[in-house]
Order: C-alpha cells, then structure tokens, then sequence
C-alpha cells in the first residue's frame, strides 16, 4: 500500500457527505426560486 492510503485524513463515508453537499446544494436553490416566485406572486 501507499503512504497516503495508510494514513488517511478522514475516514468517513463519501457518500454521506456528497450526499450533505447535494442536499444543502439544492436547498440553496429552492430557496433562491421560491424567493423568485414569491416576489413574483407579490408583485403581480
């Protein structure tokens, strides 16, 4: 084995954190539209 593959940073599971990351992503952009609609709706 390498160096790096005996000495990892973290030993977490990849998965949970793209899985973090997708989540906060699109909860980022569903707030964006529904500030857009929103404001939309109001506005109108």
């Amino acid at each position: 084995m390498h160096e790096f593959e005996n000495n990892v940073q973290s030993k977490r599971n990849d998965a949970v954190d793209s899985g973090v990351g997708f989540v906060v992503s699109f909860g980022f952009f569903a707030a964006i539209f529904a500030l857009g609609t929103i404001i939309s709706i109001v506005g109108s």
